[in-house]
């Protein structure tokens, strides 16, 4: 070993020795030359504050210290802010004041293995050579690991760029943090496209991709509002000086000012403001980054909801009228937001009406064209408004009569709005919806305690009096047992009338008419059977008519309410529907091209789909997915995605169909209870637990996605036994890395493009995670497809699904408990394997 070596070695055991003294650690810690830390295979740490390598810092946090840089600047172990009542495994920085640890500060976490699933005292970190790191809870549930599979690993480094790697025995990383970033990057640290910031609590992240970078705040949908353009970006790296910018070979800079004495260490996305900015090593702001780019009124909480920006200033819309609708939510603080004076409420749809604010833009529209696409093309702004109107979760719409001619775009949530000069205006029109008030009528604040009575008094006498009413219709409804079907059926259908913007209804003498008495059938499902039918004016309808009355009711009430309500391209669109006596049947828009299934369970060339079809097809199937689970006003989990259930127009537009089997869960609901249902083969491993949230769509799209890109049905008897399984066959080409051979055989354009279709099969390994909480959001399975990001890496291939002797073995009938999941942050990205 070299001099320069062995002055290492003493530097660091000098360090090691008196930042830890008496630490347990010391006899598994070795240095090594490079200036870094190495731990041998099977070590363990457990997690206690009372252990000698523990820190107490001023503010109350406590780092238990497993690893320290060579320079001391930054920490590897477990940690706690203040209270302790939950602990991480992370790097964090520290504070040195003459060699020894400074407590007057505590620190600041540079990346974290479990910053959603903390853990407690007595939790263990245990390093072997066949899983890496393997962080479990003190009551041994495993809660993160490394996930190294087919690899072996030999030691445990922290580099002094904090770093935390795992090196297998020639020294090559088999794993290290710096590809799995959170919310901070340190000085050396690179991100290729694909991998992402996310920020403290997951509201904004920051995507690099082969365009630039790409700044979104995670509403549903997410809404970008920072872009930095740079074409075939293959990697940016944070430096002390500069963001370099690696594009086509080509390297760029973009400066970063500095200190003189302090160097720029860390840069991060700001978990309050979406701003990405750069620190010095003592955490001190050196650079709004983000704000080199865009304007400060441009970023979507500077203001808080429904606030107004102008000039850094923030306030609440004032309209033209006397009338406020709008309020600071805390006065000394404009920069909270405002509110509504009085709520929206869906109850009261009819006297929801648009207010025009003027001079007024939104971040989504800084950019030509808009960051977002219209949900509606080519329509009238008396069109756009009244499709805002007829939409409960509609917030606010916008309207673009500009170059884009007639672009509608409804959001459902509104965050800062930003004022613009009326010499600056543009062709955007922006309203927002609020409940109307009488501007008699004096706001809520405002009523005094002898109209508070009134109330009380009139509430109580209305009260009193629907009740005897209502005693009185349930006596005349009821009085006749041989009556009592009759009239329920009659109730139901009184209050499907009063549904607020519930599709036409027909009579059943009508749907008669328009199916020539149900003479072409089409097809079936979801209890009940497909005719085809022609309205009135010569358009093409399917007319679903339900059959079995003990599953009617249920079944009807689910696919009216929420196909009734909500509109997509993706989706198809319920037409009307017939309640009559013991009639039920739904009148759907026409897709001639009929169900997926019939075009990709086949051989006759002439129906053969082309690679750039189905790749279409598996793109909005996906998009119709997530709208359902996370644009709806409610979330809607399908419950029985299938092939059968993906149909397709003249022009083989897919759209999800079929939602008899669907349950709305309310985004605040904790839980709803049904019966465990679906199709075997596309039912998610999760359905024996018995926990379902709209994870078990991912996992049936997986399968989906699988079957188009494969050809064949996931079970298909026809095949030698060891190939009819195709979720079987799937794992075993993935290990024997022969993907290709399941490109289907009968599409000479889907071999062409083999290399391209193999890539798409790593996202169907995505969805396919026995985890469902490992498996992607819907909406990030569109950003994968469309090119934004690429598919997690470190994915488990031993997926499963329950197996039909399973659900005849009494699970079939139990009840489930379907989780309003809460919603996921998007997974640390990297390119693919």
């Amino acid at each position: 070993m070299g001099m320069s070596s062995w002055a290492s070695c003493a530097v660091l055991l000098y360090l090691v020795l008196f930042l830890t003294p008496s630490c347990p650690i010391l006899f598994l810690v070795t240095a090594l030359p490079g200036n870094y830390l190495a731990a041998d295979a099977s070590t363990s740490w457990t997690n206690s504050l009372s252990a000698p390598d523990s820190v107490k810092f001023d503010d109350g946090s406590f780092a238990r210290i497993i690893l320290l840089n060579y320079f001391g600047a930054c920490g590897c172990g477990f940690i706690c802010n203040q209270t302790c009542n939950s602990h991480l495994f992370a790097i964090f920085s520290l504070t040195y004041d003459s060699l020894n640890i400074s407590k007057s500060e505590g620190p600041k976490v540079v990346w974290s293995a479990n910053p959603e699933n903390p853990v407690s005292i007595n939790a263990t970190l245990q390093l072997t050579s066949e899983k890496g790191l393997v962080l479990k809870d003190a009551n041994g549930t495993t809660v993160w690991s490394t996930n190294i599979f087919s690899k072996s690993v030999a030691a445990l480094n922290f580099t002094d760029m904090c770093n935390l790697q795992l090196l297998d025995d020639k020294n090559a990383t088999v794993w290290q943090s710096f590809d799995h970033p959170t919310d901070t990057l340190v000085v050396g640290q690179k991100l290729v496209p694909g991998q992402q910031l996310t920020s403290q609590g997951g509201l904004f992240s920051l995507y690099v991709t082969r365009q630039g970078l790409f700044s979104y705040i995670n509403s549903n949908p997410p809404q970008r509002y920072f872009t930095l353009t740079i074409e075939n970006t293959s990697n940016i790296q944070f430096l002390e000086d500069s963001l370099s910018v690696s594009s086509d070979g080509a390297i760029s800079a973009i400066l970063i000012p500095s200190t003189k004495l302090i160097s720029n260490r860390y840069m991060r996305l700001g978990a309050d403001n979406g701003h990405l900015k750069v620190y010095d090593l003592f955490w001190q702001e050196v650079q709004d980054f983000s704000s080199r780019f865009t304007d400060y009124c441009a970023f979507p909480t500077v203001c808080g909801n429904y606030s107004i920006c102008r000039n850094g200033q923030c306030g609440c819309p004032r309209p033209i009228n006397a009338t406020s609708y709008f309020q600071p939510i805390e006065e000394m603080q404009p920069e909270h937001g405002c509110s509504l004076i009085t709520p929206l409420s869906c109850a009261a749809s009819k006297t929801h009406i648009l207010l025009e604010l003027h001079n007024i833009t939104y971040f989504l529209f800084t950019k030509d064209p808009p960051t977002i696409d219209p949900d509606y093309q080519h329509i009238s702004l008396d069109s756009c408004k009244n499709a805002c109107l007829t939409d409960c979760s509609c917030k606010a719409a916008f309207y673009n009569s500009g170059k884009r001619v007639g672009n509608c775009y409804l959001l459902p949530q509104i965050f800062s709005l930003m004022a613009i000069d009326q010499d600056n205006s543009t062709d955007l029109k922006v309203y927002i919806k609020v409940q109307n008030v009488s501007s008699s009528e004096p706001p809520r604040q405002q009523t005094n305690h002898k109209k508070k009575k009134q109330i009380i008094v009139g509430s109580s006498l209305g009260s009193l009096l629907i009740m005897f009413l209502l005693i009185g219709i349930f006596t005349l409804l009821f009085w006749k047992k041989e009556n009592v079907e009759e009239n329920v059926d009659e109730a139901e259908e009184y209050l499907l009338d009063h549904i607020p913007g519930m599709p036409t209804r027909y009579s059943y003498d009508d749907l008669q008419a328009i199916t020539e008495n149900f003479n072409k059938e089409i097809g079936g499902g979801g209890f009940g059977t497909v005719f085809e039918g022609t309205l009135p004016d010569g358009t093409k309808v399917a007319v679903k008519r339900l059959n079995g009355f003990s599953q009617i009711k249920k079944s009807f009430l689910a696919e009216v309410e929420t196909i009734g309500s909500i509109h997509h391209i993706n989706l198809v669109r319920l037409i009307g529907f017939c309640a009559e006596k013991y009639h039920r049947l739904l009148v759907y828009e026409y897709m001639s091209n009929g169900s997926l299934d019939r075009w990709i369970f086949h051989k006759n060339p002439e129906m053969l789909l082309d690679w750039k079809l189905r790749k279409k097809i598996i793109i909005e199937i996906a998009r119709g997915l997530s709208y359902l689970h996370e644009e709806c006003r409610q979330k809607i989990v399908h419950l029985d995605i299938k092939p059968h259930n993906i149909l397709l127009d003249e022009n083989f537009n897919a759209k999800v169909s079929d939602f008899g089997l669907s349950k709305l869960v309310d985004h605040d609901q904790s839980q709803v209870v049904t019966n465990m249902r679906g199709t075997p083969g596309y039912m998610a491993p999760e359905w024996l637990s018995s926990m379902i949230t709209e994870k078990v769509d991912v996992y049936s799209f997986g399968v989906v996605l699988l079957e188009i890109l494969c050809g064949r049905r996931n079970l298909d008897r026809s095949q030698p036994e060891e190939e009819m399984h195709l979720l079987d066959l799937f794992k075993k080409n993935i290990v024997e890395d022969r993907l290709l051979d399941l490109v289907d055989k009968y599409s000479e354009d889907m071999q062409l493009h083999g290399a391209e279709v193999v890539n798409m099969m790593r996202v169907a390994i995505w969805c396919l995670q026995n985890d469902f909480t490992r498996r992607p959001s819907m909406s990030m399975v569109v950003k994968v497809l469309e090119g934004a990001v690429n598919v997690e890496s470190d994915l488990d291939y031993f997926f499963s699904n329950p197996s039909l002797l399973n659900m005849r073995g009494g699970v079939e009938n139990q009840e489930v408990h379907i989780v309003a999941a809460t919603p996921l942050l998007p997974s640390v990205l990297s390119g693919p394997r």
